[in-house]
């Protein structure tokens, strides 16, 4: 029976993180002959008191862990995948805590991670898609994903994506501290480093609904930041 651990970085996640919880719990019973699921959400001292309503529902397959302040996607992660290898999890799932990753769709992707090192999954590629998202939004994905894509010669769909699956073996071979990305080019470093060490790389199509409640934590400054690094690093490799 595989070790999973799923990973979610929380910041004023309170209107939605017990529906997520709820809907996971469901999910890992369905599955409970094949993989043991447990979930550490990393809370960035979110001001709304997220981190006390995990700790109130008492679960003991919820675990929390909090940071001293806001740092950032990557970091929240990074901070996660560390938490889950000492703990001896063979697999380690990142997932959104909006609701815009389904956790129906966990088995799915889990399936894929037993023929590969990291499984990403893609909203646009057949059998995606994206429910209620605004087309700005849309826009920005593609063009991001594509661009990356393009300039780091990797053929990949959805760079970007959010919800994926990383093999302990894959995650032992990175340096942490090398990882340099804050916002959501963390997801497209991470995917290169995966592509340059040969690990295997699947895609696996899922459905992204646009959060009902709370807030985007998407910026400009996040955007560029990813812009920017992808840049970087493939005028790096062409060189």
């Amino acid at each position: 029976m595989k070790k999973v651990l799923i990973v979610v970085p929380t910041y004023n996640e309170s209107e939605s993180i017990r529906t997520l919880i709820n809907r996971i719990d469901k999910v890992r019973s369905n599955i409970s002959d094949r993989y043991q699921i447990d979930l550490l959400v990393v809370d960035d001292n979110s001001p709304d008191k997220t981190a006390d309503i995990v700790e109130s529902l008492n679960l003991a397959w919820v675990k929390i862990l909090k940071k001293a302040k806001k740092s950032g996607l990557g970091p929240a992660y990074l901070s996660g995948f560390k938490w889950g290898l000492a703990a001896g999890y063979e697999k380690l799932m990142e997932m959104d805590a909006d609701l815009s990753h389904q956790p129906e769709q966990i088995p799915d992707l889990l399936h894929a991670s037993q023929s590969a090192d990291l499984v990403i999954g893609t909203r646009w590629m057949p059998g995606g898609k994206v429910e209620n998202w605004p087309v700005h939004r849309q826009l920005i994905s593609r063009a991001g994903t594509t661009y990356a894509s393009i300039m780091l010669r990797m053929r990949y769909k959805d760079l970007t994506s959010g919800f994926r699956v990383l093999d302990a073996k894959f995650l032992n071979s990175l340096n942490f501290n090398e990882i340099s990305t804050k916002g959501y080019g963390f997801q497209i470093e991470m995917a290169l480093l995966a592509y340059k060490k040969n690990f295997k790389i699947a895609q696996v199509p899922i459905t992204f609904v646009e959060r009902a409640q709370g807030r985007s934590k998407m910026t400009l400054d996040i955007v560029f930041e990813a812009w920017k690094m992808v840049t970087i690093w493939g005028l790096t490799n062409r060189r």
